[in-house]
């Protein structure tokens, strides 16, 4: 049962109300099986739940999710346990409680599934809805950015990418009615990335998705954000160059043309420094970023990406490991990576990390 539901709310919290006062737990379990009958349309609707002539007394709920509150009443074993569950379900339709940085109603919690919250994502293919597509050599497949607004920002926020790229973020932002600023170094691709995300603003009104040429190392994100009508940001999200895996070009402040790993990581701190002031206090800014191998030896890049951010009144919360099944530089080419990794003594690269941070 995953379609949604539509209830009469005021009949159904009468209806709970009601069941919270029965002191026979045989009574309640009755009742509640009757309920699930209607649900499933085998019975008549006795209770005049399941419809209504106002659609302001209406509240749709996941039919999963409702069936699941029920069955945990029934499965109870005492009357006390029973008025708990009946109360949550209660709290649950009436009342919203969210926190400051999402949207998330807490006492619906288990609707929201689709949510992940353990530190390993195994993430099958790449989401290819809409405007999405891989024509940028490096960008992130869109449920990172997904994932990570729902999570750490509301409706209307605003979400600032330092390293745009192909737009990932901000077409994120505007599916999920977020607000986006990105910035791109390359004229090139900024330019691309800009005519795809103006196709896409159809139906997202009120929807600032914006992309600026620029150096996120030096441009002024103050007046940047006061040109498209904003004090600060809500949510820091960089997916930078893996130092020099992919040469995006030969721009000497581009981090993937840096000859050194000092000088890819002290201009990826200045990015950092550069973008803090813009940040809301006790808000996230998130990093996804890879290792590398150079001369046979692992780097393990993410980590002393991890270390540049903490130098700067970072707190780390979260470290995920997400994996990644296919590369443009590897595909077609597992048997002959298998054998390199073989015959060389190492791991073939199956993950990536997102660092996790609260200013």
């Amino acid at each position: 049962m995953s379609d949604s539901i539509t209830l009469d709310k005021h009949r159904f919290l009468k209806f709970l109300t009601e069941l919270g006062t029965v002191d026979s737990l045989s009574d309640v379990k009755g009742k509640l099986t009757l309920l699930i009958d209607i649900m499933h349309r085998e019975k008549k609707d006795l209770y005049g739940i399941f419809h209504t002539d106002n659609p302001d007394d209406g509240v749709i709920l996941p039919g999963d999710y409702l069936k699941g509150e029920i069955e945990q009443i029934l499965d109870t074993k005492t009357i006390e346990r029973t008025r708990y569950y009946i109360n949550r379900l209660i709290q649950g339709i009436s009342k919203v409680k969210t926190n400051d940085v999402n949207d998330i109603n807490l006492n619906r919690w288990k609707e929201y599934d689709s949510i992940l919250t353990d530190s390993l994502w195994i993430l099958p293919k790449r989401d290819s809805s809409g405007s999405h597509s891989s024509w940028y050599w490096g960008n992130f497949i869109p449920q990172i950015p997904r994932q990570l607004m729902l999570r750490y920002t509301k409706k209307n926020d605003l979400v600032v990418d330092p390293f745009a790229g192909s737009g990932t973020t901000l077409l994120e932002c505007q599916h999920l009615e977020r607000n986006g600023i990105g910035v791109e170094l390359n004229k090139d691709i900024a330019e691309k990335t800009g005519t795809i995300i103006r196709q896409e603003e159809h139906g997202y009104d009120g929807i600032k998705a914006v992309i600026e040429i620029g150096d996120s190392a030096k441009i002024d994100f103050h007046l940047l954000l006061q040109k498209h009508g904003f004090r600060s940001a809500q949510l820091l999200l960089l997916h930078p160059p893996y130092h020099d895996i992919i040469p995006f070009s030969n721009d000497p402040r581009d981090l993937s043309a840096q000859a050194g790993l000092e000088t890819f990581l002290d201009l990826f701190g200045k990015v950092i420094d550069n973008t803090y002031d813009i940040l809301d206090t006790k808000r996230y800014l998130a990093v996804v970023i890879g290792d590398k191998y150079f001369k046979g030896e692992w780097i393990p890049l993410g980590f002393y990406i991890m270390q540049e951010v903490l130098k700067r009144k970072y707190t780390l919360k979260s470290i995920v490991v997400k994996n990644f099944e296919d590369t443009l530089g590897k595909r077609n080419q597992k048997e002959l990576w298998r054998y390199r990794a073989l015959a060389g003594g190492f791991y073939i690269f199956k993950h990536e990390y997102i660092f996790l941070f609260q200013k």
